[in-house]
């Protein structure tokens, strides 16, 4: 028997794919209608097949503390997730005006607070964060941009309506997985991806190679550029590794790298080798433990004094995360005004700052209601989903907030909108988000896609790998 869309229910949220049932929406049609002429037996094999494209490839993450041993493969479903092209471009304008309008804020934060002088934000929450960096103040970054690599991820609600979830500007993970998703995706529905006229991610180490070449001194001719990671026991060292070896740079961990004479230097056979520019996956606490933690063996002692001296360049700069803090982030429309004066093009969630006293009542007495983050936390911790919690659970949630509310923010549950996984012999509508990947080097350039994240758990409105969830190509069309 063929698999098909008929049965399958939408129930009242937006989904990606299917409009109504057994009724694609018009980019997917070429897409649903392949699939519903292959037998249900053919689709399952080529879900197999792309799960064990994915083990033999090694496409990995660790989940730090799991009793079932930390190295996972990465769940994938074959049924991709698609964008028109208008979606897209509307997506792309909002992206570049954010990531634009976050660089000026940075640079400002570390320079002049303009933006804390006209009391456009409230000081205290940039004063107050544990990720703003007071080495950075009067720091000056290569070419003006702090950051380079930036994920940002989206989520589109009940209504059709995208929204931007958070920014991940520190070190942002998770491009591996695009690029390998849409290699197993190519083989499993070639047809159907050469008829439905998918842009191309496949060039993105070139991009980010060039973004970073681009940070180099004008005076070197040929920069030498290292990926920098903590090691083979991090979460997303199969990512560090594949993009090294995808753009044709050295991998490396601290140890490998040395100062001397005023420069960066790389430990080689033979000898030592100058180091230009350092894509660091590494975060700030533990790059240099003369700047930041004492303690860290992870970084390189000195690195900073190098980076003042503009001597070497490190993406993302240090600083950066000062941007990606959940109370900042409540405050991007007025951010995008101050630096841009344009009103933001992909408005935020809704966000309740709980360091405000007014909005912190109102936060305590619905927790039922919302979504309460912890700022500085990612991957899913530090995290209540109000509705799907326990009374007790939501008690002592309210201690937290209470005891410390400027780590708490909150939000509305959304209705994320949802797409079809292959699950057995039938397909079942599970809730995603999109993080797309910028790269912000001569231009900004953003990649048309991303990681489509999928939670995997009937009902589960978190995504995160980490707290089981799996992932999906994504296909952008043309117009």
């Amino acid at each position: 028997m063929p698999l098909d869309f008929n049965s399958y229910d939408t129930e009242t949220f937006y989904d990606e794919l299917i409009e109504s049932p057994g009724v694609p929406r018009p980019g997917a049609r070429i897409l649903v209608e392949r699939i519903e002429s292959l037998h249900s037996g053919d689709v399952i094999d080529r879900q197999r097949a792309a799960e064990a494209a994915m083990y033999n490839m090694g496409i990995t993450f660790t989940v730090y503390g799991s009793q079932d041993g930390t190295e996972k493969i990465f769940p994938f479903d074959i049924i991709p997730r698609i964008v028109e092209a208008r979606d897209w471009a509307y997506i792309e304008r909002g992206l570049k005006q954010r990531i634009h309008a976050l660089n000026l804020f940075i640079d400002d934060i570390y320079h002049e607070q303009k933006i804390l002088k006209d009391k456009a934000i409230p000081e205290d929450i940039i004063r107050s964060a544990a990720s703003f960096r007071p080495q950075c103040v009067g720091l000056d970054v290569p070419r003006g941009i702090w950051c380079h690599i930036t994920g940002t991820d989206l989520v589109r609600d009940r209504d059709g309506q995208h929204y931007v979830l958070e920014d991940n500007l520190r070190c942002p993970s998770g491009v591996s997985y695009v690029l390998e998703n849409r290699q197993v995706l190519k083989r499993t529905f070639p047809i159907v991806f050469e008829a439905s006229r998918v842009r191309a991610v496949d060039n993105y180490p070139t991009h980010l190679l060039e973004t970073l070449q681009y940070l180099a001194p004008d005076t070197v001719s040929a920069p030498k550029v290292v990926v920098l990671t903590p090691g083979m026991y991090n979460s997303a060292y199969f990512e560090h590794s594949f993009l090294a070896q995808q753009m044709g740079v050295e991998l490396v961990e601290g140890s490998d790298l040395v100062v001397m004479d005023g420069f960066v230097h790389m430990r080689t056979t033979r000898g030592f080798q100058r180091v230009d520019v350092i894509y660091r996956r590494i975060d700030d606490d533990f790059i240099d433990p003369k700047a930041f933690r004492a303690d860290s063996v992870l970084g390189v002692p000195g690195l900073i004094d190098v980076y003042r001296t503009g001597r070497v360049a490190l993406a993302n700069a240090p600083g950066t995360g000062i941007a990606d803090d959940k109370a900042v982030y409540a405050y991007l429309p007025q951010i995008v005004k101050y630096y841009l004066d344009e009103d933001m093009i992909l408005p935020n969630v809704p966000t309740h700052v709980c360091a405000n006293e007014k909005e912190r009542e109102y936060v305590l007495a619905n927790l039922d209601k919302l979504v309460v983050k912890a700022t500085n936390e990612s991957g899913g911790y530090g995290m209540l989903v109000g509705p799907h919690a326990t009374p007790e659970e939501r008690t002592k949630f309210a201690e937290h907030i209470r005891k410390n509310p400027r780590n708490y923010i909150a939000q509305p549950t959304l209705a994320l909108s949802r797409a079809p996984v292959l699950m057995e012999d039938h397909f079942e509508g599970r809730h995603i988000d999109l993080r797309p990947y910028i790269l912000y080097g001569k231009e900004i350039y953003v990649m048309p896609g991303g990681l489509t994240r999928v939670a995997l758990k009937k009902g589960s409105l978190v995504v995160n790998s980490s707290q089981g969830g799996g992932s999906k190509d994504t296909w952008v069309l043309f117009g």
